[in-house]
């Protein structure tokens, strides 16, 4: 069995010896095929990465990937067929409701943009030079509409508003009416495209920020660490032995653990620049602008200190938990890829090291484990 199985369930907490060594295949795994890993990792992957989608909420989707994993593990071959069948039709299902979400998510960023074209369409004539040269904005502004892309539907938007801005307030006093008339429309449309792009940017369960929302803030980051200079590091969180608070205590209790952590955390990094995100199903990553390793550790074993001594009471149900962390500084020149990678290195040496700990990421890439 090859060792990227072995250690995939380890992850997964199928391997429950801490003394096997990677080469050494467990008993309770002897069983599994690559193909079987390689669905598990599939499945546990796609958990990892879920939102909330119209008929399928994260809980009870997270629910049938669980299921489904569990049953991959069971040797009996009827077992692994009805199985196989059910990951056929789960997905085949799931895929095309998950597509219609985001794309009836992008089409109403495309109503409101085009409401609003026809709205002003309607309102000026387009007489003079100037208001010529508005048209021409507004006639860029329906064709990414119609060109189906969010990036050049969001360009687009920004230069015709501030060229309609740049026209209005060059109008004299007889035209007041019309300009108060349209800035309230204006207000309107950037109230319903703030509401959007805040729910595309927060994950709706524990209202961190999303994956999403993470990649394209480390990126900015890392962008402006190259271009005038400073520090940064990154913080990646996994909450230990989650899936095991899941299979004793049910998926609500799950999520209200992974709202109380996301709540422990913004109270503990709690500057505008700061950012917390859920990355992951139990995976959370904090962005520090301006830390180096020593104080980044520093706010890391704040954050530690205080999920170690909360008790969760959740109905009848009183929970403890910790969390295990990897920390790494940007480097020089360092793309955001390599970032993260000795990050979730670091995190995954604080695992495998005992976990509810932390561990930092070298330059060289070797770390060393924080109790």
């Amino acid at each position: 069995m090859k060792k990227w199985v072995i250690n995939l369930m380890k992850q997964l907490d199928v391997v429950t010896s801490q003394t096997a060594s990677d080469t050494q295949v467990p008993a309770e795994i002897q069983h599994i095929s690559e193909e079987k890993a390689t669905l598990l990792f599939i499945i546990d992957n796609y958990n990892k990465h879920l939102f909330e989608v119209e008929k399928h909420s994260v809980r009870k989707v997270r629910e049938k990937l669980d299921t489904m994993a569990k049953d991959l593990l069971d040797p009996c071959p009827e077992k692994t067929e009805r199985t196989l069948f059910d990951i056929r039709q789960f997905f085949s299902s799931y895929r095309i409701d998950e597509h219609s979400y985001i794309q009836n998510t992008f089409d109403d960023f495309k109503r409101i943009i085009w409401d609003f074209a026809d709205h002003l369409s309607e309102d000026l004539r387009f007489d003079n030079t100037k208001e010529k040269r508005l048209a021409i904005y507004l006639h860029e502004l329906r064709e990414a509409v119609e060109a189906n892309s969010i990036e050049s539907l969001r360009s687009k938007s920004r230069e015709f508003i501030n060229a309609y801005i740049e026209y209005q307030t060059q109008k004299n006093e007889l035209r007041d009416k019309r300009i108060e008339s349209t800035k309230k429309s204006l207000d309107v449309v950037k109230t319903q495209l703030l509401e959007a792009t805040y729910n595309l940017n927060i994950d709706h369960l524990t209202l961190a920020h999303n994956r999403k929302s993470f990649d394209e803030y480390l990126q900015k980051i890392n962008q402006q660490c190259r271009d005038i200079g400073g520090q940064a590091s990154l913080i990646i969180l996994d909450i230990d032995f989650f899936k095991k608070i899941n299979d004793s205590y049910g998926h609500d209790t799950g999520d209200f653990v992974l709202k109380e952590c996301v709540r422990t955390l913004k109270e503990v990094f709690t500057a505008d620049d700061e950012m917390v995100a859920r990355i992951g199903g139990e995976e959370f990553a904090i962005v520090l602008p301006q830390h180096d390793l020593a104080a980044a550790s520093l706010r890391a074993e704040e954050a530690l200190q205080r999920i170690r001594l909360q008790i969760l009471n959740c109905g009848d149900t009183t929970i403890t938990y910790t969390a295990s962390m990897g920390i790494a500084q940007l480097l020089n020149n360092e793309d955001v890829s390599s970032w993260l990678k000795r990050t979730d290195t670091a995190l995954y040496k604080s695992k495998n090291g005992g976990r509810n700990r932390y561990t930092l990421a070298t330059e060289e890439a070797p770390v060393y484990s924080v109790a």
